[in-house]
């Protein structure tokens, strides 16, 4: 059982950018306005952000990781590793776009960069692959960018993604801190499902081809061609019901807290329907849950801080705030994570 504890570790802030575009359900002239008005109604995204094609999901993590570093008076020479959590980098194989990132950001060459090619999971994952290289002390502070651009994967024809999937990007900075209670963390993954959420051509098991491009209907009349982002609805809403709220109690029985102890649950947005039935079966008030997801949709690992910067920012500035975290998604992986955030910079969110 992956139950961490990463001492000494502080987050110092958090940043968030998306594009300038935005696209509303309602104006979709693809799908009957009866399908439209109950997906709104059940998933809760009324719009979200589209980048354009010279926009990459570096380009919004970078400016997200440019802003935070400036208000935080960061020496980028100082900042000993970069983890990179996208399935949308730059390119499909190589190099690694945290290495690309790291020469536009002018990190010192001396700093430990890669990309870890996690979603909805990514961010939780993200932070307990950096806590724990800074809880020895050995490394002083860390960048993680989180993010996708979605909207580059998905049909426009496929009702079950066309209106749920936004775009955006996420900068975390995190301390050692000798002082600092850590960051507690549960981790898992079930590879059994990862036909679930996938992409099925494009790399070296599926190699892409002239059929690659061929969209086909399935059963319930979804449209989309095999380098399209395949989404099966049901198994995931079946396993997001049953895996979130669970990693949530373990790791609350592990470090015996109860609800009175959480300040705020920050959830990956997955969808409103499976959020709030996560939210009840762990019997969280509704102000306890903030939501991102009515203007910027299902934003992959940057869900978790981008709600945190529009929802929470006054808070997160100004208090200290017992924070559990949870994503889960594509894999099948999920996690969750707990620890306390006292008076972090966050800057106002960032549009490009």
């Amino acid at each position: 059982m992956a139950l961490l504890h990463n001492k000494c570790v502080a987050v110092k802030g958090i940043s968030a950018c998306v594009p300038k575009n935005i696209v509303r359900n309602i104006d979709n002239l693809i799908f009957p306005e009866n399908d439209i008005n109950a997906f709104i109604g059940n998933i809760g995204v009324e719009e979200f952000r589209v980048s354009g094609d010279d926009i990459c999901t570096s380009d919004l993590g970078v400016a997200a990781a440019e802003k935070l570093m400036d208000e935080l008076q960061i020496d980028r020479m100082e900042i000993g590793i970069l983890v990179f959590v996208s399935q949308t980098p730059d390119f499909h194989f190589l190099p690694n776009t945290a290495c690309i990132i790291q020469d536009r950001l002018k990190l010192s060459t001396e700093s430990l960069a890669f990309d870890v090619p996690l979603g909805c999971s990514g961010y939780v994952y993200g932070l307990s692959i950096i806590s724990s290289y800074l809880s020895s002390g050995q490394i002083k502070k860390g960048l993680l960018i989180v993010g996708d651009t979605a909207s580059k994967t998905t049909s426009k024809k496929d009702k079950s993604s066309a209106m749920l999937f936004g775009d955006a990007g996420a900068a975390t900075i995190l301390e050692y801190d000798e002082q600092a209670e850590g960051i507690y963390f549960h981790l898992a993954t079930d590879g059994n499902g990862y036909k679930a959420i996938i992409v099925p051509d494009g790399g070296f098991r599926n190699p892409f081809s002239a059929t690659s491009l061929v969209e086909r209907s399935n059963e319930q009349g979804l449209i989309r061609n095999s380098v399209n982002l395949h989404l099966d609805g049901l198994d995931v809403f079946s396993f997001g019901i049953s895996e979130a709220p669970k990693t949530c109690r373990k790791i609350m029985e592990y470090l015996n807290i109860i609800n009175d102890d959480i300040d705020y649950a920050i959830f990956h947005q997955a969808n409103k329907m499976m959020n709030e039935k996560i939210r009840k079966k762990l019997s969280l008030p509704e102000n306890k849950v903030p939501y991102s997801l009515k203007h910027f949709g299902n934003t992959s690992s940057a869900s978790i801080p981008l709600t945190m910067v529009t929802e929470m920012r006054t808070d997160l500035q100004q208090k200290t705030n017992r924070l559990l975290l949870c994503g889960f998604g594509v894999g099948l992986s999920w996690g969750t994570a707990y620890g306390t955030f006292s008076n972090i910079v966050v800057p106002e969110l960032i549009e490009m």
